[in-house]
């Protein structure tokens, strides 16, 4: 299975974002989507999972969760738009994190690309960083990865370009 994880599209989509997702067997949206449009779009290239981010409006909010747990394997994924840094995450993602026990913690928010292992809570960060053009980030940036035989594997960093030029 083959996974394309994005984030802080902020209703902005570009050949570049669905030609880095082709092939890919899920999308996971991070949150601050921006619109239903940018959803529905990503549907036509493959099944989405999202959630729900703090620019989203009430009907983005009325389509996905704050927060998503589910398993596939032995991997036990959370995803929530904001996060808090690593080690030192909101109240409310504790909650959720003493809840589920996942083995990944999946958010956005920061727009800055990240993936580090947090030995206190035992799981593996992940911030794809932003794709769309609002923010202050820089580069652009998803990243895909395999889930084989219960094992994450795989794990690359896709670089989309400059932010503000396509």
């Amino acid at each position: 299975m083959k996974l394309g994880l994005i984030s802080d599209t902020h209703n902005y989509l570009d050949s570049s974002i669905t030609t880095a997702l082709e092939g890919v067997n899920e999308i996971w949206h991070a949150g601050d989507i921006g619109s239903l449009a940018i959803t529905d779009r990503l549907a036509e290239i493959a099944p989405v999972r999202a959630v729900y981010g703090n620019i989203d409006n009430h009907l983005v909010r009325s389509e996905w969760p704050e927060y998503l747990y589910h398993e596939i394997d032995s991997n036990r994924f959370l995803m929530i738009h904001i996060a808090g840094r690593i080690g030192n995450y909101n109240p409310r993602v504790r909650e959720l994190i003493a809840q589920f026990r996942p083995t990944f913690l999946i958010c956005g928010h920061s727009h800055i690309l990240k993936v580090q292992f947090d030995k206190r809570f035992d799981l593996l960060y992940i911030n794809p960083g932003a794709v769309g053009q609002h923010g202050f980030h820089l580069m652009r940036t998803l990243i895909t990865f395999e889930i084989q035989d219960g094992i994450v594997t795989h794990m690359n960093a896709v670089e989309l370009g400059r932010r503000g030029r396509e």
